[in-house]
């Protein structure tokens, strides 16, 4: 039986030039070869199979060669170059540090450094050298610092962090850096040729992108595909062969996805982890998927994509359905999964929510509907009205406006009226809602802050977000109502039925609103608050609140301002924790000498 050399020793590179991938690092070595500027000692460092052995062997050789190029290659043909193809060459030495890695081995390498050769240099090739102890490297240091002029040290390893600096800085440093997709692709098809083997190109992107950057990782891949497959190797096989999911599924789910269609993204995503792939694959391939359209739309970037020329053609032609806006969300969108997916209880439905997301952003926007919408309510478990019921208070007569709260009456077992109910029983009715005559207030620039009884904040679990001035959230693109002249009486009218939407949503809203008329100067509404509990309150449904009453009003520039006012001083209410306690520790001073005498302090 005939001995089978496999394909990255068969094809190792015997130069400079047929070195795949590291241009500067070899351009550099030929020159210093040829300027006669030689270090005593190199470091190659770099991922595995990228080419650090094969580099220090060809600069072995090359400086041994008695009839070096104009160019800095080696002849092949000298005495010297033909004994290190034999490997017979008695100047070149090549150590495994993993196995000597000793204080002993590195001295038994010193004494061998004394014995000069009979003609070039002696070289010796370390690989691995991380693996050295630190006392073998303290013992390596004055023979790498200052060795004999005919001696050269060529280190190889693939964890430079590991080795120590003082060695680091006796070494000319070269770090490899991992083959491009198409460099390794461009190389399989070389060897492909050579071995009368026909290969498909998608097929040979796939094993270069299964490679990771190394050239040898990619020649097994290749020699035991072609054991599998013979002399004809395609795509399919490859990609059943090394359990690659193929690209289709993620143009064929991309398209589902884009025409929103929920029913056969799941049937898809169902099909594939029956076939055995699994999850977190899935969704960094979609991910990359979705980096690929997004480079593709762009042909500055599309020199970005690595893969065959029939496969980014499919790219392009998928990218111009996308828009940009969308690729963004949906990169967000996966990469969110994917950094969830280990702590997911149920993996699958994980990615099926994952891809309902995706498909919601495709759907077309829906109809709005000038109604109150909160998340206390949803939060709370109320269900909104339904758009038969909203139209039947849009038609109420306006003396039955008010009463439109007795519509769908809020059970009195809610969560919102239980947790009040425990708040007000609590704080002995700290803050029971008031109501004072509007002629004793009086505007001011401050008050203290209420948010730590925002009922908002503790139904819905989600903090308010205060946007500048100018924020646009009020506005409603693309719809159009009116300009039609406001007046207060009109105001006055339609206000009680938006206020009447919020009756069993929010109990605070609705004292805020009703508890004092709105102001109205020209198209500018202000509602008068007295904290600022009050105000984010507003602020949270201010936009809403501007639809309905730009619908109700058909005036297109109707804006909602709040404006502060302070109440009379007797009718003030504790709201904060540190109010709250100087206000029970005045009807009781022995709280306060408690709290001193135990050293408690408010957790605010």
């Amino acid at each position: 039986m005939e001995n089978f050399i496999v394909s990255a020793r068969k094809y190792r590179p015997a130069t400079f030039t047929t070195v795949v991938g590291q241009a500067a690092i070899t351009n550099t070595l030929k020159n210093a070869i040829r300027n006669q500027q030689i270090a005593q000692a190199f470091l190659f460092t770099g991922p595995r199979g990228v080419g650090k052995t094969t580099c220090a062997r060809i600069l072995a050789k090359t400086i041994n060669c008695s009839n070096i190029s104009p160019d800095g290659e080696a002849c092949n043909v000298c005495q010297s170059c033909q004994s290190f193809n034999k490997s017979a060459s008695f100047n070149i030495f090549e150590l495994d540090a993993a196995s000597n890695n000793t204080v002993e081995d590195i001295r038994n390498l010193v004494d061998q450094v004394r014995i000069p050769p009979q003609q070039g240099y002696k070289v010796y090739i370390v690989d691995e050298v991380h693996m050295l102890s630190q006392a073998a490297f303290n013992a390596f240091l004055k023979t790498l610092e200052e060795p004999p002029a005919y001696a050269k040290f060529i280190l190889a390893t693939t964890e430079k962090h590991k080795i120590l600096p003082t060695i680091l800085s006796r070494c000319q440093i070269f770090d490899f850096r991992r083959i491009s997709v198409d460099d390794i692709a461009k190389h399989l098809e070389y060897v492909a040729s050579s071995e009368h083997i026909e290969a498909e190109p998608e097929a040979l992107h796939i094993i270069a992108q299964k490679a990771d950057g190394g050239l040898r990782d990619a020649l097994s891949m290749f020699d035991q595909l072609v054991s599998f497959a013979g002399n004809k190797l395609t795509y399919k096989q490859v990609i059943e062969n090394l359990n690659v999911l193929d690209y289709e599924y993620y143009f064929k789910i991309t398209d589902f996805i884009l025409n929103s269609d929920i029913s056969n993204t799941l049937l898809t995503i169902n099909e594939i982890i029956e076939n055995g792939f699994e999850g977190q694959h899935f969704i960094t391939g979609l991910g990359q998927h979705l980096r690929n359209l997004l480079v593709s739309k762009d042909p500055i970037t599309l020199q970005l994509l690595e893969t065959s020329n029939s496969v980014k053609e499919e790219y392009n032609n998928q990218a111009q359905q996308c828009s940009l806006p969308f690729l963004l969300k949906a990169l967000e969108i996966t990469n969110e999964c994917d950094i969830n997916y280990k702590t997911s209880n149920n993996k699958k439905l994980h990615i099926e929510i994952t891809l309902m997301q995706l498909c919601k952003i495709s759907m077309p926007a829906e109809s709005n509907i000038p109604t109150i919408k909160t998340p206390v309510a949803q939060s709370a478990g109320i269900q909104p009205q339904s758009e038969k019921q909203t139209k039947q208070i849009e038609k109420q007569p306006l003396e039955n406006k008010q009463t439109t709260s007795a519509v769908n009456p809020l059970p009195e077992n809610t969560a919102e009226n239980q947790f009040n109910h425990l708040l007000e029983k609590t704080t002995g009715g700290l803050n029971s809602d008031r109501k004072t005559d509007s002629s004793n207030k009086s505007t001011t620039t401050g008050t203290p802050s209420l948010s730590g009884l925002n009922f908002g904040h503790l139904m819905s679990g989600k903090k308010p977000e205060k946007e500048a001035e100018n924020e646009t959230e009020e506005d409603s693109p693309g719809e159009s109502y009116g300009s039609e002249h406001v007046s207060l009486s009109d105001l006055l009218k339609v206000w009680p039925d938006m206020v009447g939407q919020l009756t069993r949503e929010l109990p605070l809203l609705e004292h805020t609103l009703s508890s004092r008329n709105p102001d109205l100067d020209d198209t500018t509404i202000n509602i008068l608050i007295e904290n600022s509990l009050q105000d984010e309150e507003v602020f949270r449904n201010r936009a809403d609140m501007t639809k309905y009453l730009r619908k109700a009003l058909k005036n297109d520039s109707i804006r909602i301002e709040t404006v502060m006012i302070e109440t009379a001083t007797e009718a003030r209410r504790p709201y904060t924790d540190n109010e709250k306690f100087e206000y029970l520790a005045n009807k009781a001073p022995a709280l306060k000498i408690m709290k001193d005498q135990l050293g408690l302090e408010l957790d605010l």
